[in-house]
């Protein structure tokens, strides 16, 4: 998947829960958990827009782990909502939280790549400062 996919992967995810958020009764609880989701569901995207001009490697890093934080945020909301059955739409809360653990998935694993290759290039860099160094 390009970044452009999951730009966009994001972008339906944030549109979604827009759109489950619109739905939610007016309750307390319901309003709290519709608050909550509305910033975490929608800031994924958003930050993962960001970490595309990440002004190095390591902020890149950490800006990909922002979306990873706001994903398991917006699963366990998606949850808590489900569970307490304060939506309308059952097919779209399933949907969501499918998708949610999808979106986790893909990254934790590009957390887990950016971290490797952030660690190979410092293993080189050293090499090369010892390398000149020596010369």
């Amino acid at each position: 998947m390009n970044k452009h996919d999951l730009e966009e992967r994001l972008i339906n995810f944030a549109v979604l829960i827009v759109e489950i958020v619109e739905t939610i009764p007016a309750t307390k609880a319901a309003t709290h958990l519709a608050g909550q989701l509305l910033r975490s569901g929608t800031s994924s995207a958003l930050n993962y827009g960001e970490a595309q001009s990440g002004e190095s490697r390591r902020d890149f890093i950490h800006k990909i782990k922002i979306v990873l934080k706001e994903l398991r945020e917006s699963n366990v909301c998606l949850k808590i909502i489900y569970r307490t059955k304060l939506y309308k739409a059952e097919d779209k809360i399933i949907f969501a939280i499918s998708e949610s653990n999808e979106l986790i998935a893909i990254f934790v694993k590009s957390v887990e790549t950016a971290q490797k290759n952030s660690q190979k290039q410092e293993v080189q860099n050293q090499k090369s400062k010892i390398v000149n160094h020596c010369s």
